[in-house]
């Protein structure tokens, strides 16, 4: 008898008012590719094959609020990117259309909003840098 495969991730999606327009940001940023690309369903992948990285159409999305407030919309997920130069990402990212977060919580670790306003945290990685660290 056969052991069942294990469940693997493949893929986490993002609402956006316009699904083409915020995967156009996310690919220029990460520099993936475009693996599907539908009306309101857009899927990029990156170079290596690991987790794919897809955005949906949502009329009525609501960008969450960050740092959370009561009542305000909660941030529910983010995005962890690791990168080499914090300050060079970060202005790659703005240059792209994110916008920088008001409440920084770490040095090494920079909070942006997408264009659609979900959070996202560009973080310092290498050796110099340590471990990964969460907001």
């Amino acid at each position: 008898m056969t052991r069942p495969q294990r469940p693997r991730l493949s893929g986490i999606s993002l609402d956006a008012p316009d699904a083409r327009r915020l995967a156009g940001f996310y690919r220029r940023l990460l520099g993936w590719t475009v693996a599907a690309d539908e009306p309101d369903w857009v899927k990029l992948v990156p170079p290596d094959g690991g987790t794919a990285l897809s955005f949906q159409t949502e009329p009525h999305h609501v960008p969450p609020v960050w740092p959370g407030v009561p009542g305000g919309q909660q941030m529910q997920a983010h995005l962890e990117i690791e990168v080499a130069d914090l300050d060079g990402a970060v202005a790659q990212a703005l240059a792209l259309g994110a916008s920088l977060a008001a409440f920084q919580p770490q040095d090494d670790v920079r909070v942006c909003l997408d264009p659609a306003g979900h959070p996202f945290c560009l973080w310092l990685g290498g050796a110099e840098a340590g471990a990964e660290r969460d907001v």
